[in-house]
């Protein structure tokens, strides 16, 4: 991670004539930020030390690592217990979800998903509140490489684990329930208020302003808080995937939960699975433990698969392996169709006026399928698009990367 730019921005923003408010914030994990003698605190440190008033680093530690645990866990090995595993790059009302962390590598020679959202001042003022609500409740980088608590908030890993929690799952609510408290009344003013807009209205007064035709949902899950909305979500679209429908999913690692895995083998969707070779595996021939990651993941892989033709469901769940010489794979995804059955009662998120589910329509959820069999139970964040009106994007350019691959 570069903080050269960082750097020079917050320079000027001093040397200018009028006092710029400009604030960088940067949340990250515990373990993997700490990791070794040169690491993201290292490297964040001169940047907080001169800017102590403009930068705030926060580093997120896991409440379930703690006692003789957190002693004897090796570096690498204690990040399985659980991690912040949220990225998001914001940029006043710029959002971007990305895959991976700031490497060279993931520039380079790395297969990954970003969703980048322009001009979108709610989905940014959400995600500037969630990081500042999730690290409200890590830990703060001092100056000298030392950290310490928000003032009047439990220690992760040394206070009561039941308080921090609670205190944590508080924290992230009052986010998700302000942002939902916004958003009703945002609904309320588009689609029952003078400020109602269709396609028709637009074409009959010349209006050249885009008709809506998608909804984003903020997908949280954050386990150890009690906070499962992605894991409820992600459960649903798979429960209510209906025969004759495909179901694109997409993964850097293999390793659903049983739950997960029972859904897909009992509805009646077709799947298409794209998953990493092992040789595109990002721990494909890393020394130690590290290098024998792939090889699991195979392994449970094959055991799915036998699984799958065991049942005879071989042609409705199809598996494939990205392959590319020099590269890595690490794109997470799902792309299940909408329904397209008449309303029947009242849906739990009306339409816009005038539009109609289309055979073509589709959801495009960007998760990240966080609670994997390892018991890993990561602090994550995605997005869920809801699309009235496919156009440029198409699930069958994801067949395309397989095969390309």
């Amino acid at each position: 991670m570069k903080v050269d730019c960082l750097e020079s921005t917050l320079e000027k923003s001093l040397q200018a004539k009028f006092p710029s408010d400009l604030k960088v914030s940067i949340l990250l994990d515990f373990t993997r930020g700490s990791r070794g003698r040169k690491n993201s605190r290292t490297m964040l440190l001169p940047l907080l030390q001169r800017f102590p008033e403009q930068v705030r680093v926060s580093l997120f530690h896991t409440p379930n690592l703690r006692g003789l645990f957190r002693l004897l866990l090796p570096e690498r090995l204690n990040e399985t217990i659980g991690l912040q595993h949220i990225k998001v790059y914001l940029f006043d009302d710029n959002v971007i979800l990305s895959g991976a962390n700031l490497s060279d590598s993931y520039f380079t020679n790395r297969q990954d998903r970003y969703v980048f959202l322009q001009d979108c001042p709610e989905i940014a003022d959400f995600f500037t509140e969630l990081v500042d609500a999730v690290g409200d409740v890590s830990l703060q980088l001092q100056g000298d490489d030392t950290v310490q608590v928000v003032e009047g908030m439990v220690h992760p890993y040394k206070g009561d684990r039941a308080a921090y929690c609670k205190a944590a799952n508080k924290r992230v609510m009052d986010v998700i329930n302000s942002a939902r408290t916004r958003q009703q009344m945002l609904h309320a003013q588009t689609f029952h208020g003078d400020s109602l807009w269709t396609q028709e209205d637009a074409a009959a007064s010349g209006d050249r302003r885009p008709a809506l035709d998608t909804w984003i949902y903020p997908l949280i899950q954050m386990k150890p808080f009690a906070i499962q909305i992605d894991e409820l979500v992600t459960e649903t679209l798979l429960t209510e995937a209906e025969r004759g429908a495909r179901v694109y999913l997409t993964t850097g690692y293999f390793n659903l939960t049983q739950a997960y895995m029972d859904l897909v083998l009992g509805t009646r969707a077709e799947y298409q699975i794209l998953l990493a070779s092992p040789e595109v595996n990002g721990f494909f021939g890393a020394k130690g433990v590290a290098g024998a990651i792939p090889a699991a993941y195979v392994h449970i892989e094959r055991q799915f698969y036998s699984e799958v033709r065991s049942l005879g469901q071989q042609e409705r769940v199809q598996l494939q392996e990205y392959w590319r010489r020099g590269w890595t794979f690490h794109a997470k995804g799902m792309w299940p169709p909408a329904r397209a059955r008449p309303r029947t009662g009242q849906d739990p998120a009306p339409r816009p006026a005038g539009a109609r589910p289309r055979a073509g329509a589709h959801l495009l959820a960007p998760c990240p399928l966080p609670v994997c069999r390892c018991g890993c139970v990561p602090v994550v964040a995605g997005l869920c698009f809801l699309v009235m009106q496919v156009r440029s994007l198409s699930c069958p350019q994801m067949a395309d990367l397989g095969s390309r691959g």
